[in-house]
């Protein structure tokens, strides 16, 4: 598999991530079914996909960036559907977890 359809699959995995991690939430701890069914099978699709990319970019290149952008994203989520503001101290370690990810991405080596 060429790289570029790696970064396809990473950007289907963050997208169905996203997906999966907000129906978790309306959920409502799995007590309501149509949101509960809709976040387990987005889970899966964002389990192979992510498992997709991973065979032709490097692992930690691909769950870094996975991990950053899905956590940034459910963090907007939350601010924009449910106002829950982080504090100070939120906010700076999810500035952290982006900027090591960017470090990694930019700076990183795979030998």
């Amino acid at each position: 598999m060429k790289p570029f359809t790696g970064y396809i699959f990473l950007a289907l995995a963050i997208t169905c991530g996203i997906a999966a991690n907000s129906f978790a939430k309306i959920s409502d701890g799995f007590s309501k079914l149509t949101p509960s069914v809709a976040c387990i099978l987005l889970m899966c699709v964002t389990m192979f996909s992510l498992a997709k990319g991973m065979s032709a970019i490097p692992v930690g290149f691909a769950y870094a960036t996975y991990s950053a952008i899905t956590v940034a994203s459910i963090l907007i989520f939350g601010i924009v559907k449910y106002n829950q503001m982080p504090n100070v101290y939120g906010l700076i370690g999810i500035t952290l977890i982006i900027a090591g990810v960017i470090i990694v991405n930019l700076l990183g080596r795979v030998d």
